[in-house]
């Protein structure tokens, strides 16, 4: 049977044909920034467009949508992810905290105080992310979890600067603030121990 005769024959019995889109939403609560969002989405929506498109949070940022770039990187249960590679109702229940997120009572989180301190930016799109990056990475750091630099399969004591390359490699800056912002993670976390 013809493709056209196979989309009559759908429309004449169904009232439907292949051309109609239908997709259902869902209602899900997320939890984020220590609120209970309620929210009626798609099941297709990605946290980061969940986040800026239907909770208007704009301070993570939408790089390259394929998580290469680390502009979108927001912290899950306190681990770091790229929110343009999940999916919004998979984190129902769980603690979303963005960049929005860190500073408390209007007091900058040290980290982005630290930012600034160094120039750890110039346009600043990518330094959402890179703040949420380290802030996840230091609470992987702080359990022990080994990095590719880790050495004879135990992680590193100490918090070097090739640790902090290594572990920060998935977050990229197109403007090249990488020395600042090697220098806002030491003026906040120094050569700190585990």
């Amino acid at each position: 049977m013809p493709l056209a005769e196979v989309i009559l024959c759908c429309k004449s019995k169904t009232n439907w044909s292949a051309m109609t889109t239908f997709t259902e939403t869902q209602s899900i609560v997320l939890q984020v920034n220590g609120a209970r969002k309620n929210l009626s989405i798609e099941p297709r929506v990605s946290l980061l467009d969940a986040l800026r498109d239907y909770l208007h949070l704009t301070g993570t940022k939408k790089g390259c949508d394929q998580g290469a770039c680390g502009a979108c990187t927001v912290l899950v249960d306190g681990e770091r992810i790229n929110s343009c590679l999940a999916l919004a109702i998979q984190y129902e229940g769980c603690d979303i905290v963005t960049i929005e997120g860190l500073a408390n009572a209007g007091e900058l989180h040290p980290l982005q105080q630290a930012f600034i301190d160094q120039d750890g930016f110039q346009c600043g799109y990518c330094t959402p992310g890179q703040i949420c990056s380290v802030v996840g990475m230091m609470t992987e750091f702080g359990k022990g979890a080994p990095s590719a630099v880790t050495k004879d399969g135990t992680a590193n004591s100490e918090l070097t600067e090739e640790e902090v390359r290594e572990r920060m490699s998935g977050n990229l800056c197109r403007c090249g603030a990488y020395v600042g912002i090697r220098d806002a993670i030491k003026q906040v976390y120094g050569g700190r121990q585990q």
